[in-house]
């Protein structure tokens, strides 16, 4: 009869001498490896020093790059010669996790190219010369001291003015939706520096010297703000009725393709997502007419069905959609709903929460407004025990009957599900996981698919685990809410591929996703200010589901939720494809191990 000989060894030793030839330098081009990502994260934030700001790094906060043609030489410099330290790596001598970390690195740089050779935003997107969030950042570093701050804008603000006078230089034929919007924002940038800023300087203890002349910067990047926003109604806005004053919000399909490539990183084509979509829409329209068919006694009785089932769908969501909250309580009602989501969590163990991380409802500042009614702004990994924003955007711009419209796509449900989105378990505790990640260049280089798609998928493994109860009208307007996910990539693919009309948006959008009509029109509009973001949420959420359901089916009874959402979360924000190389990798690795450890003596 067998036994089995348990016993623990080095796998990579078993072999002969040749295979510890190969685990040694293998090992010391994990060593080196370690080195270069460290010298070129050091060199990347001197590089970018706003990106280094938001994402936490504050040793370069004094600095305002001006965007001239002289930047944008300098970073394709730095890409071309970071991808040749890069390519000097024997790739596969490499640790599995080092080379997700070597493939994030050589796509980021890559899209160095892509942005500035091919894409050229600055051209025709005013608003992306908005500072308020920029400024905003360093203010807001509490752990250097108001003075220290305070010298490092000081000095920021020294280039102000050549900033906008460069930006000036750069507008060639913007776009009318993102013209508009750069105007909106720029009101709302103003308020950090005539208030946050100066507010600031006041608490301070700056002697009266500095503080003159700090109050005299600020005025004069106050006045190249305005002088920036005057430039664009005088020479864009006013001339509306020019047709060759604004070129078209649609970037074409080459360069649809080519975004959607570097900023999903999908292990799918544009076109595979859109399908994908375009079939799951099918499938949420059965299930969301099968649960219309069971309440429609609750809310309507013996009063006969309408023919179609679109209707159907529309007159049960309306009646539901009227237990909302109002509209002055809104975000009061964000705020005590965040202890809930904590504490079912927590009841049915389905990850493990930092309770330490500060996590602030806001308004949306103003320099902020105009593009999504809530979002998250987190701190990087750098800065990670700083507070935790949730944007609320007030309903104060809203007369009565467009703040009935927003409440009715915000109803009672529909609200929970946004908070499970954006808070908790989604974005909130995805961003804290993601800044404790061993791989920092896996924090750093966030995908925004696996950010986004991780949030969805929240929101539906919530409510597979019981929450909401029996409530069906909990289910009708979670797949409402997934419907609107759904929507987005196809509403964003058949603007930019297909050409979609406003009229087919709204097809699209009130029809077929049952959305009020002040979500509709605001979807609209982010849709042609954004391209490709939207796709974000369902592609990153479809590859979610097809890791679990393929590690469910090859782990069988071993499948453990929670064990699942740590792993998958621990690897920072990277792409979903590359995670599913990790994990099944890991999975492999422990099984392999498992029976070389069982080994059966003859």
């Amino acid at each position: 009869m067998k036994e089995l000989v348990y016993c623990i060894f080095f796998i990579g030793l078993l072999a002969c001498g040749g295979q510890q030839e190969k685990v040694t330098n293998s090992i010391a081009e994990g060593q080196d490896f370690e080195k270069f990502k460290s010298e070129f994260i050091d060199s990347m934030w001197n590089m970018n020093p706003i990106s280094a700001s938001f994402q936490g790094m504050h040793d370069f906060d004094e600095k305002l790059p001006i965007p001239n043609e002289a930047r944008s030489q300098s970073e394709l410099n730095f890409a071309e010669v970071w991808l040749n330290k890069l390519g000097a790596f024997d790739y596969s001598q490499l640790t599995d996790y080092d080379k997700i970390d070597y493939h994030l690195i050589e796509d980021d740089l890559k899209n160095t190219f892509f942005y500035l050779n091919d894409f050229k935003s600055g051209e025709w997107n005013p608003s992306s010369y908005n500072l308020g969030g920029i400024f905003f950042q360093v203010i807001n570093f509490q752990k250097h001291s108001i003075e220290k701050r305070l010298e490092d804008l000081s000095e920021k603000l020294n280039h102000v003015e050549a900033y906008y006078a460069q930006a000036k230089i750069n507008i060639n034929r913007p776009t009318e939706v993102h013209t508009n919007l750069a105007i909106q924002q720029l009101d709302g940038s103003k308020t950090i520096f005539n208030k946050t800023l100066l507010d600031s300087l006041n608490a301070s203890s700056k002697d009266e010297k500095f503080k003159q002349a700090f109050t005299d910067k600020v005025d004069k990047a106050i006045v190249a703000i305005d002088d920036y926003k005057n430039f664009l109604q005088v020479n864009y806005i006013n001339k509306l009725a020019d047709s060759a004053t604004f070129i078209s919000f649609r970037i074409g399909k080459d360069l649809y393709s080519k975004k959607f490539d570097a900023e999903i990183q999908s292990a799918y084509s544009a076109n595979e997502v859109f399908e994908a979509a375009v079939e799951e829409k099918g499938d949420l329209h059965e299930k969301m007419f099968r649960l219309s068919d069971m309440l429609w006694e609750k809310y309507f009785g013996d009063v006969e069905k309408p023919g179609g089932r679109f209707d159907q769908i529309q007159m049960v969501i309306n009646e539901v959609a009227k237990s909302h909250v109002h509209r002055d309580s809104f975000m009061t009602s964000i705020r005590q709903q965040i202890p809930e989501l904590v504490a079912f969590v927590n009841e049915n163990d389905l990850i493990t929460l930092d309770t330490k991380k500060p996590l602030v409802v806001r308004e949306t500042p103003e320099y902020m407004r105009g593009f999504t009614g809530a979002s998250i702004s987190t701190p990087g990994p750098y800065d990670a025990d700083a507070e935790t924003y949730y944007n609320v955007t007030p309903l104060d711009h809203y007369n009565p009957e467009e703040a009935e419209s927003y409440l009715k796509e915000y109803n009672n449900y529909t609200f929970q599900i946004l908070n499970i989105h954006e808070a908790i378990p989604g974005h909130y505790t995805q961003l804290v996981f993601s800044n404790q990640s061993h791989s920092l260049i896996k924090s750093i280089m966030g995908n925004g698919a696996m950010i986004e798609g991780w949030a969805v998928y929240a929101e539906r493994m919530m409510l597979e685990a019981g929450y909401g109860g029996d409530q069906l009208e909990m289910g009708l307007m979670y797949y409402k809410w997934n419907l609107r996910t759904v929507c987005n990539t196809i509403l964003d693919y058949g603007i930019q591929m297909l050409d979609y009309t406003e009229a087919d948006a709204m097809q699209l959008l009130m029809r077929e996703a049952f959305q009020e009509k002040s979500e509709a029109e605001g979807k609209w509009r982010r849709a042609r200010l954004s391209q490709v973001q939207l796709c974000s949420y369902f592609s990153g959420y479809y590859e979610i589901m097809q890791l679990r359901e393929e590690l469910q089916e090859k782990m069988s009874e071993e499948f453990d939720l929670k064990k699942f959402h740590e792993e998958f979360l621990s690897y920072g924000s990277a792409p979903v494809k590359y995670i599913r190389k990790l994990m099944l990798r890991k999975l492999e690795l422990s099984r392999n191990q498992l029976q070389i450890v069982l080994q059966p003596l003859p």
